[in-house]
């Protein structure tokens, strides 16, 4: 065929990440790269959609354009995100204007009614359903949730060999993972992600968990960082240190009132330090959690009065 090696191995990926799955599947195939912005706000919602079409027969394929050049020049491809629809190795359907999930549900339904696709995954026969992916993850939610986490961690690690691309999932192992002591995993569960699944809320989330977890300390040496922040109230350093470590040993309100106080003798703008600080204590425990937005009404008086 006139190709070389680069080439050759380029095609043979491309057989068998997306030809041979779409014989029987119909596969979404996302021509994406790290640094488009567009494609890291699709991607996770082609991840959930994918993710909800699972027992219908979808798989979802992405092609790092970057890293496959050959395979976007072969499609063409003049602009990312490109998105296709493959059944039986051809193109049958081009996504890429469909940006929302009810746009792309809707397509897909189309689809769906009109080919062959074999229903199930992970070659799940008709007749024979797997579990509910929503029922396993909600288990899952509930070990975690009566604290056994390294429990939680399996079953969330067994999940996602089922649902590898979804986000839900992948945020449920990072948590437990941290839940059972084990932050280096948790870590590696997360930079095995790809930067849009990293960028996803849920998965954001849990990394940022993680990340203020990391301070853990004694009740000494956190005694020795309270009497720190409270001698130096004009150190920023110290302030953050302590809220740090008082909010990895569960005192979330001590910490947030160290940073709070910390914000308001920053003078107009605030201290930009701690603010980042403390928005990133947010964003672990949740936005939409009522301690949160509580905590976010006093900063918003400290900043706007």
């Amino acid at each position: 065929m006139g190709l070389n090696l680069d080439e050759q191995k380029a095609v043979e990926r491309f057989r068998t990440n997306v030809v041979e799955p779409s014989q029987t599947k119909l596969v979404i195939l996302d021509f994406w790269a790290e640094w488009c912005g567009p494609c890291k706000a699709l991607g996770p919602v082609l991840d959930k959609v994918a993710a909800d079409y699972a027992d219908k027969g979808v798989v979802l394929a992405k092609i790092d354009v970057d890293k496959e050049q050959f395979i976007a020049a072969q499609f063409q491809v003049q602009s990312i995100p490109t998105v296709y629809a493959m059944f039986q190795g051809q193109p049958v359907a081009d996504l890429t204007p469909m940006r929302s999930e009810s746009q792309l549900k809707q397509a897909l339904d189309q689809l769906l009614s009109q080919l062959p696709v074999q229903a199930g995954a992970g070659g799940t026969t008709e007749g024979q359903q797997g579990p509910d992916l929503d029922q396993l993850i909600g288990m899952g939610e509930q070990i975690l949730a009566e604290g056994d986490g390294a429990r939680a961690a399996n079953v969330f690690a067994q999940i996602a060999e089922m649902a590898p691309g979804n986000a839900q999932v992948q945020a449920g192992l990072v948590r437990a993972l941290l839940a059972a002591g084990q932050a280096e995993e948790a870590q590696a569960a997360i930079d095995a992600l790809s930067p849009e699944m990293q960028a996803d809320p849920q998965v954001a989330q849990a990394a940022a968990a993680l990340q203020l977890a990391a301070p853990q300390v004694d009740e000494g040496e956190l005694q020795a960082l309270r009497a720190a922040a409270a001698e130096r109230p004009a150190d920023t350093q110290a302030q953050i240190a302590f809220a740090e470590a008082a909010f990895a040993a569960g005192q979330r309100d001590e910490a947030a009132d160290t940073l709070l106080r910390a914000i308001e003798g920053g003078g107009e703008e605030g201290n930009a330090e701690a603010k980042a600080k403390l928005l990133t204590i947010f964003e672990a425990v949740g936005l939409e959690d009522p301690w949160v937005s509580a905590t976010r009404r006093r900063l918003s008086l400290i900043l706007f009065g």
